[in-house]
């Protein structure tokens, strides 16, 4: 009966906290979103795997849990808490984007810019709950909608808060379809919602070359932090248009990025182990994500509009949600609006610039976030 006893102590329905349970049902919610409605599953798949094996309940000391010494879980998260893992996804970005709708409409990359407004304002906002400069910091890039950039950012300055932020950044890029097209409608008129873009003047193979390089330099100078992400994007950028390492531009775009996608997610979600995960900077943490998240899009939604004041070719003030570094969720989302309003209206390729500027936006202003707290 002592070795019965001893064996019962030993397992997870013994130990089990009710804060486990919890953490367990929204870890099956994540892989029933991903499954089922299929909301960014290469995403919420390894995440919310990732939070069922972090809440299994075990003995400590074993050597099993993601935050103890030595363990295996312990050694994947590596990639996390020292930024590799973002690095490594910001390379594949870069090798699968075409810069050429934004070559083509340069004045779009505004709109890119103004969606991280987002960022600022929660900025502020954190710091008004009592949230720390490094916490604040991290908490405000949830609104660039750029989980990997969140990440990175996260790891440096507030790494114990990498868990909260992790999934509050991924969660919100996976619920654009619920969280976008609201604040879309709310903000612009049907006669705004059915502006034809123009068609993009076609971009030489040159401007295409020169892009990564000007970029890399344009943006690294103003925000030396942000090498870490912009260097290998641009990278794996230019490695696509060069068109003479094929070899490695597919390797980056399909193979190295899945890789890391996977254990980023994977070891992300393991580590909301429930007596780390669930506190009151954790729910604090959601409320202000989803209020920096809406801030973005509605900042480049207005922004838009600004700017039709000056110009005479219209933009579909649309394409400011866009303008969020959720790629390509907020593009695919501001096409399927406007197409709901018009079916012929085709602005696919036009917020895809938006968005392509966002992720370069982001990781600037993660560098400039970066940047500040180390003064």
């Amino acid at each position: 009966m002592e070795l019965l006893y001893e064996f019962w102590s030993n397992t997870g329905y013994y130990l089990v906290d009710p804060r486990n349970l919890v953490m367990i049902v929204v870890g099956c919610v994540f892989v029933y979103l991903a499954i089922a409605k299929e909301y960014e599953p290469l995403l919420l798949l390894p995440i919310g795997f990732g939070i069922l094996v972090g809440n299994i309940p075990f003995f400590k000391g074993f050597g099993i849990g993601i935050y103890e010494p030595n363990s295996m879980l312990h050694y994947l998260y590596f990639g996390v808490t020292s930024g590799v893992y973002p690095s490594i996804v910001f390379l594949g970005l870069g090798a699968m984007t075409d810069f050429s709708s934004l070559l083509a409409m340069p004045r779009l990359m505004l709109l890119g810019a103004a969606a991280q407004m987002g960022i600022y304002v929660t900025l502020l906002g954190a710091l008004g709950f009592g949230f720390m400069l490094n916490e604040a910091s991290s908490i405000a890039i949830i609104g660039g909608a750029d989980g990997p950039t969140s990440i990175f950012l996260t790891a440096k300055l507030a790494p114990h808060l990498i868990g909260p932020i992790a999934i509050a950044a991924y969660s919100y890029m996976a619920l654009i379809p619920l969280i976008q097209p609201p604040i879309m409608r709310l903000l612009t008129t049907k006669k705004e919602r059915v502006i034809h873009m123009p068609e993009m003047r076609p971009v030489s193979r040159l401007e295409r070359l020169m892009f990564p390089v000007v970029g890399l330099i344009l943006c690294c100078f103003l925000a030396p932090a942000s090498i870490p992400l912009l260097g290998p994007f641009f990278f794996g950028n230019i490695m696509k248009e060069s068109a003479v390492v094929d070899r490695l531009a597919k390797t980056a775009s399909s193979a190295i990025i899945d890789t890391a996608t996977i254990f980023l997610g994977f070891t992300v979600g393991a580590s909301t182990q429930a007596d780390v995960f669930l506190t009151p900077k954790s729910v604090g943490i959601f409320v202000l994500g989803a209020v920096a998240f809406s801030i973005a899009t509605a900042s480049g939604v207005l922004f838009a509009k600004i700017m039709n004041l000056c110009l005479k070719q219209k933009i579909n003030p649309l394409l400011g949600a866009a303008g969020v570094s959720a790629v390509p969720g907020s593009a695919r989302e501001v096409h399927l609006v406007g197409q709901k309003e018009d079916p012929s209206n085709y602005l696919l390729m036009h917020a895809m610039a938006c968005n392509s500027s966002g992720v370069i936006g982001s990781a600037i202003c993660a560098g400039i976030l970066w940047s500040f707290n180390m003064m």
